[in-house]
């Protein structure tokens, strides 16, 4: 589906495939789905904007759909905490909150148990291209988070772009299962968008266990596509019993080890496509890790570098937006991709990456999980390396013997903090504040 002539998109396409999505057993076909709609949008309160909290990955959609209908900015904070809401509320006072599950400390509305219709179906809603549509946050792993407004049209373009990349036009009518939340940034986009530009079938369901995930699979018949990241698949590929095969993986969110990625498409049984981009730019280049180092840009996404970095700009992407890692071009859409420009490491000359030492202690045996952070100072001293990992077996002087045999004493974490448990977010993130309340340098407020 291209864009309309006079400046507008339809919220979905499903010209020769009728089914939208499926809740369980149950299959939703567009009829109904144009109905919903329509019935919630009557409902919705007049307010410029919405923080769609619907745990249902289909009555999110509905209810993205219904707000775009009424011309509502959909806002994306990158978590519900009550602290992250109340200061969106402040930043947005015209706001409510869409709910089917628990309470939020904002004006809601119950997403309706029965959405009563005429009966009638109304046309598929149409949509101008630069109507705004939503508002997401960066996910607070690099600092405070910050707001990226997209509009409708961008939010098409760089769906479309995706699925020519991605070939979905050989799994029309596919399901797609996503073990990602769809209030985010590479949710909505390749559990949500990609779905509705591109006839596919969407799963109603948030399955995050590999038991959940396995019985998402079984019940969907093929084509499949399994929608997840490198801390989801690496529970997944560890099951004993495998996985039932698929037909495409995406991944996101987090660098895939090429190790990982090979597991991964042995368990499946199905060709993995890493995507690389982030909150600002949306998606921006993908690539089959097993196969190739270098990154290709969708269509509609061009690259340009001046001495603040790599900017990324184009038809797909609102605007332009500086990309925070370090990229070495090959070609006019070719790159390799370097660490972020905030994980370099320069402690009295010698010189590493946050996400090399990361490398290195989950290459220890023993160790399940575990980050480097590097210590905030006022500047004026050198800045401590702090680790925290995961390890119920070991103890912190065996973890930092084999530390000494990978990595150069310089870059020895002090503190090493051994935790029960990481506190990543449901995109398998880590924001910094939470890293450094978990390893004590911070009070809880």
């Amino acid at each position: 589906m291209t864009l309309a002539d006079d400046g507008c998109s339809a919220i979905a396409r499903h010209d020769d495939h009728d089914i939208i999505a499926v809740r369980g057993q149950r299959q939703i076909r567009r009829a109904e789905f144009t109905r919903d709609v329509a019935a919630l949008a009557a409902r919705l309160p007049s307010h410029k904007y919405i923080l769609n909290a619907c745990t249902d990955r289909y009555r999110f959609m509905v209810g993205f759909a219904a707000a775009l209908s009424r011309q509502q900015i959909s806002l994306m904070p990158s978590s519900d905490a009550p602290g992250i809401l109340k200061a969106v509320a402040e930043d947005y006072p015209d706001l409510y909150a869409l709910t089917d599950a628990s309470s939020l400390p904002l004006p809601s509305l119950a997403y309706p148990d029965d959405l009563e219709s005429d009966g009638t179906t109304p046309d598929l809603l149409v949509v101008p291209d630069d109507q705004p549509a939503l508002i997401l946050f960066t996910s607070g792993s690099t600092g405070r988070p910050k707001p990226a407004q997209k509009s409708w049209g961008v939010l098409v373009r760089s769906a479309q772009a995706a699925g020519q990349r991605l070939g979905i036009s050989g799994l029309r009518g596919a399901t797609l299962i996503g073990t990602v939340p769809h209030h985010h940034s590479y949710g909505i986009e390749s559990t949500i968008l990609l779905g509705l530009q591109h006839g596919l079938i969407i799963d109603a369901d948030w399955p995050l266990y590999p038991g959940d995930v396995r019985a998402a699979i079984e019940r969907s018949p093929r084509p499949r596509i399994l929608v997840t990241t490198p801390v989801h698949l690496r529970a997944l590929v560890g099951e004993p019993d495998g996985m039932p095969p698929v037909d495409l993986i995406l991944s996101a969110t987090a660098p895939l080890p090429i190790a990982l990625a090979t597991q991964a498409e042995s368990c499946f049984a199905a060709p993995l496509i890493e995507i690389y981009g982030c909150t600002e730019a949306g998606q921006v280049a993908t690539r089959r890790t097993v196969h190739e180092t270098q990154w290709q840009c969708l269509d509609g996404v061009d690259l340009t570098q001046d001495e603040h970095g790599t900017w990324a700009g184009g038809a797909a992407v609102e605007g332009t937006a500086l990309l925070q890692d370090m990229i070495e071009r090959i070609g006019p859409k070719n790159f390799v991709l370097g660490d972020r420009s905030g994980d370099l490491v320069n402690i009295a000359g010698k010189r590493t990456s946050l996400a090399d030492l990361n490398h290195q202690l989950l290459s220890i045996a023993g160790v399940q999980d575990g980050v480097f952070l590097m210590e905030e100072t006022d500047g004026e001293r050198v800045a401590r390396l702090m680790a925290l990992a995961v390890a119920p077996e070991l103890r912190v002087e065996t973890i930092l013997q084999a530390l000494r045999e990978r990595i150069d004493a310089t870059f020895l974490p002090r503190p090493l903090v051994l935790v029960d448990e990481l506190p990543r977010n449901a995109l398998g993130k880590l924001p910094r504040e939470a890293l450094l309340r978990l390893a004590g340098l911070r009070r809880n407020t």
